[in-house]
């Protein structure tokens, strides 16, 4: 099939809908086999790549694109799709997405977030303040002022709350209005449709409610075509494994955002680092009544290992070794909590069996509505780059998919319909 011929991605609105990164170039059948077997009600991307992630496997937004899109027309994809161009942090990343067709553009103003804004004492916040004061026309319009949200958990913008969302985001949020204005301009000069979701997850601290209130109303008030807003969440959502921390907190903390989230847009409540927390999908399904979208990507690139470890035993151990090798440098990136000290070397494991449940794990024992949880799969996970560029192993791996595109189709729809199946659990 033509380029000319490939199906052109759509903006999703507000329907539910679930990202799936492909960092081989080849793993959209396997994305469309669970979709097509769990996924009714739930509208794809399967085009998503962030800007980060094609450095580091050198591809370009062209080639994510045209993979997904024949990917999708070779499995029998009929319905439609987004595409997300993810991670936006500059104006030359929107218009190398845009001008390919991308059409969900997620802007990541992280650069300019204050991060230890929430450990400042009073002397120093004031002091912070003043610094962007200039910048930060709207803390006078929330100061005082209290919000009740529906379910009765109410928000108190007080002077503290207001100076700290401000020294945190203030220049963030400027930065993000600044590249969404671009955004639209270039989508209707171009006359395309486009939409819009702003992430503020890459924090160590969670979002308050009184920071995710004034965040989306100073977005929509500015007119941002705002369909989806990723929060910082409680507890940790860690690269490549299960949801850390109290699911009952979550579940209030979900509530409440999503009442947010009603409120003002409405709009849907996005999950990043969102492959592996089945604990918690139904809790976010159920909490956004369906506003909801979750991204994933690292995960299906560790599927792509499992397909190496089930044909060349012998090069999924020397993957390990190279990756484990890489790991120091290559997490600096990332949000996780693996060490090479938690798991053993390939060299002190002599089963091929075991070595793929330490650092892949197993479905087969992993307790029904959960994750998994074991650190070797981060270690995996952030050396994805170093891997499929390295002049050995990235042609060995791309050859065993091509050789075995069964088995990759086979593993993903196993792995994704199960991340389906609790999403509907709430739905």
């Amino acid at each position: 099939m033509s380029e000319q011929s490939l199906p052109k991605p759509v903006c999703l609105g507000l329907d539910p809908s679930f990202g799936f990164g492909d960092r081989t170039g080849v793993a959209t059948p396997g994305h469309v086999a669970s979709m097509q077997r769990a996924g009714n009600g739930i509208q794809p991307i399967f085009p998503q790549q962030s800007i980060r992630e094609m450095a580091r496997t050198s591809r370009t937004p062209i080639g994510v694109m045209n993979d997904a899109l024949q990917g999708m027309i070779d499995a029998g994809w009929t319905g439609i799709t987004g595409a997300d161009a993810d991670h936006l942090k500059t104006k030359q990343d929107v218009d190398v997405t845009a001008e390919v067709g991308f059409t969900f553009f997620t802007i990541d103003p992280s650069d300019f977030v204050d991060a230890e804004a929430d450990d400042y004492d009073e002397a120093t916040l004031r002091e912070k303040y003043a610094e962007v004061a200039g910048e930060v026309a709207w803390v006078g319009d929330y100061q005082g002022n209290t919000v009740t949200l529906p379910n009765g958990t109410t928000i108190d913008l007080n002077e503290e709350a207001c100076l700290r969302a401000a020294v945190k985001y203030g220049r963030s949020l400027n930065h993000a209005l600044d590249l969404s204005n671009y955004i639209a301009e270039v989508q209707q000069a171009a006359g395309r449709e486009y939409e819009i979701e702003l992430s503020v997850d890459e924090t160590e601290q969670p979002t308050t409610l009184a920071e995710h209130y004034i965040i989306a109303d100073q977005c929509l008030k500015n007119g941002m075509k705002l369909v989806s807003l990723a929060p910082r969440f409680i507890g940790e959502f860690e690269k490549g494994v299960d949801f850390i921390g109290d699911l009952a907190a979550l579940e209030v903390s979900l509530n409440d955002h999503a009442e947010i989230a009603r409120l003002l847009g409405p709009y849907k409540l996005s999950l990043h680092s969102g492959s592996d927390k089945l604990s918690m999908y139904g809790l976010l399904s159920k909490a956004t009544r369906g506003l909801w979208h979750v991204k994933t990507a690292g995960t299906s690139y560790l599927e792509a290992l499992r397909v190496v470890a089930r044909h060349e035993k012998g090069l999924f151990r020397e993957i390990v070794e190279f990756s484990r090798g890489r790991y120091n440098t290559d997490k600096a990136t990332y949000h996780v909590h693996a060490t090479l000290e938690m798991v053993a070397a390939p060299s002190e494991i002599d089963c091929d069996t075991d070595l793929e449940r330490q650092y892949l794990e197993l479905w087969d024992e992993v307790p029904q509505g959960k994750g998994f949880t074991l650190p070797g799969r981060q270690i995996l996970h952030c050396t994805f780059g170093s891997v499929l560029t390295d002049e050995k192993f990235g042609p060995l791996v791309a050859d065993i998919l091509h050789q075995h595109p069964d088995t990759y189709t086979a593993v993903l729809d196993d792995h994704f319909t199960r991340h389906l199946e609790a999403l509907q659990s709430g739905m």
